[in-house]
């Protein structure tokens, strides 16, 4: 029960750090990037933990967190896009003017947007279970 509730707060914390995210950056967001930035946070987060708790080696850790961070964030953006934006028609994005996107909804230029992302949302991820949560953390 207490896993849940934990993973509940980090959604609740990722949805409420994407949206401010979204907003300095272009001004507006849409309660659905609450909910795909709090899964992807969740997600991301969990990832990165366990990459750095299985690779010693900082290099190819980072390496392997920006990647799957990305590969997460821009599977969840499709998926999301797909439902909220080609299904329901709320246009809440569009990549369609990106180069090599896919159906509008995803691009690679945000895919390695996504990857740099992933860092920091693995350390804050970090910070919120050791210091909130009190689980105990070797990589820190």
């Amino acid at each position: 029960m207490r896993e849940i509730f934990e993973n509940i707060i980090m959604c609740l914390i990722g949805g409420t750090l994407y949206v401010g995210v979204e907003i300095l950056m272009r001004g507006y967001s849409h309660y659905s990037m609450f909910v795909c930035g709090g899964i992807c946070f969740l997600l991301v987060g969990a990832t990165g933990k366990n990459i750095l708790e299985n690779n010693r080696r900082a290099v190819k850790a980072i390496a392997n967190i920006m990647i799957m961070g990305s590969l997460i964030i821009t599977t969840l953006e499709l998926g999301t896009g797909i439902v909220v934006n080609l299904l329901f028609g709320m246009n809440v994005w569009d990549y369609s003017d990106m180069n090599y996107n896919v159906m509008g909804q995803i691009c690679p230029l945000f895919s390695a947007l996504w990857a740099l992302l992933s860092l920091p949302c693995v350390y804050i991820n970090s910070v919120i279970r050791k210091y909130i949560f009190g689980e105990k953390i070797e990589y820190m």
